[in-house]
């Protein structure tokens, strides 16, 4: 049975398509089926670090969103095309991504019109059963708006990321106060783009202590994502870094998860 899980951020700017694109290849190298939809239609971007561009594909979610397509229509796979540091990455499973349209007339039409909200949760269904997904990550518009909140309802799991920043603070608290309202069965956070200077264990025990819900990990900010630049997917670039480890140690936490059926 295909697990959803909602990846989401209060605020942007917290390196959630960064990670949303690691974790979910570091399932797929378990031999995982794995999709990822970008559903931040106002500011899609993740399908950069697959080595995707406009011209790379002939349907987006938003021509599903408008009636154009089946869903699957959206739906590439980019396992051919994850590289590592020395060439084309080897994963046992596969990786699918359904870009939103870079195009500006597109995004305003999104702005001026909006679309049907309701379609998304047939669209993720559809997916799932159509490419046999054994995963599907979805990475959110960052807020609480209403293809957010759909998001989170249909979701098996929710991983929200915020930075060890009082504004993150102040928005994760409202955003994990409606997940819990909205009863999804699993909810970790993330801490990401953490300073140097700050204490792991006091980062952690102060998140745990003001959320009590799981940490499922913390990631410092490092230069060598600065240097690839939303180029690639630093866990296949970077196997052996600490941020990669981390990667590695949440992947295998997702998988562990009681999922509801």
């Amino acid at each position: 049975m295909s697990q959803i899980i909602s990846i989401h951020s209060f605020r942007g700017g917290t390196g959630k398509s960064n990670l949303t694109a690691n974790l979910a290849v570091a399932i797929a190298s378990q031999g995982k089926r794995v999709g990822i939809v970008d559903t931040d239609i106002q500011s899609p971007g993740i399908h950069v670090i697959f080595g995707l561009d406009e011209d790379s594909f002939n349907y987006s979610l938003n021509d599903y969103l408008w009636g154009q397509c089946p869903i699957e229509k959206t739906a590439y796979d980019v396992t051919s095309q994850l590289q590592t540091a020395t060439g084309t990455a080897n994963l046992a499973g596969k990786v699918y991504l359904v870009p939103s349209s870079l195009k500006a007339g597109e995004i305003a039409k999104v702005l001026r019109e909006g679309f049907d909200v309701g379609l998304l949760n047939e669209g993720f269904q559809e997916l799932t059963e159509q490419l046999d997904l054994d995963y599907l990550f979805i990475d959110t518009h960052p807020g609480l708006n209403e293809e957010t909140l759909l998001s989170i309802a249909i979701s098996d799991a929710m991983v929200i990321i915020l930075r060890p920043d009082r504004q993150d603070f102040l928005g994760t608290a409202v955003t994990l106060e409606v997940a819990q309202r909205l009863d999804v069965p699993n909810i970790m956070l993330l801490v990401n783009k953490t300073p140097q200077a700050f204490s792991r264990a006091s980062v952690l025990e102060q998140v745990q202590t003001r959320y009590g819900v799981p940490v499922g990990g913390l990631f410092y900010e490092n230069e060598e994502m600065l240097q690839l630049a939303s180029g690639g997917v630093f866990w296949l670039h970077h196997p052996h870094h600490t941020f990669s480890e981390e990667v590695h140690t949440v992947a295998q936490k997702l998988l562990a998860l009681e999922y509801v059926g």
